[in-house]
């Protein structure tokens, strides 16, 4: 039996959008580039990276590099992406420590 890659296991729950919501959360608790990780997973389940980078307007190379673990892509960049996808940020109050 071929063991499936991680994103092949989790493909039909990155297309839920309550998954996902949970999902980006989790992975921007972990850090930024943690966060562009997922984002890219989710955008591969879901449109694809030629899409949507064609609906905000980019090179899909360029979403590419936004989205890599170095990359460092605007907010409004990220805004688009998570529109594409029906989400958008929201903001929480964060435990003090």
């Amino acid at each position: 039996m071929k063991l499936l890659d991680i994103t092949e296991t989790f493909e039909q729950d990155l297309q839920h959008p309550e998954f996902v919501q949970i999902y980006l959360t989790e992975a921007l608790d972990d850090g930024l580039s943690n966060f562009l990780m997922a984002l890219r997973q989710v955008i591969k389940a879901n449109d694809g990276m030629t899409k949507v980078a064609a609906e905000i307007g980019v090179g899909r190379e360029s979403l590419y590099k936004s989205l890599s673990e170095n990359g460092n892509p605007n907010f409004e960049t990220i805004d688009k992406i998570l529109a594409t996808l029906g989400l958008k940020f929201s903001i929480a109050i964060a435990p003090r420590s």
